[in-house]
């Protein structure tokens, strides 16, 4: 289905912006519309969605997506295991890092416009 970061954001943009039409959600999200279908459909299936039909003057049939409390604890055990990955990320960014600098430092060269925080 979705990895890790497109579920999160997923969730989030539902939560956020109820009203959204698929294109809109697939252009957010950088994939297809048919994968936005897919997946909204899978969240439907799953009892984390639900969606409500609404009139607009501009597009006579529109769709709004809705967390359903299941959906919202979702959301939030997807957000935890999201930012314990970019913690993951960020942790090992900073060993590589770290490890340039000392590379960097034995060389005896200078590293202009780079400061250490």
């Amino acid at each position: 289905m979705l990895d890790d970061r497109t579920r999160y954001r997923l969730l989030k943009l539902l939560q956020e912006n109820p009203e959204l039409s698929q294109r809109r959600i697939a252009e957010e999200l950088g994939v297809s519309v048919g994968k936005t279908n897919h997946c909204l459909r899978s969240l439907l299936d799953r009892g984390l969605v639900k969606v409500r039909n609404f009139r607009d003057s501009q597009n006579k049939l529109a769709y709004a997506y809705y967390l359903t409390p299941k959906g919202a604890k979702e959301k939030v055990r997807t957000t935890v295991g999201f930012l314990r990955q970019r913690l993951d990320e960020y942790r090992e960014l900073e060993r590589e890092i770290e490890e340039l600098r000392r590379e960097v430092g034995a060389t005896g060269a200078e590293i202009h416009g780079l400061h250490r925080p």
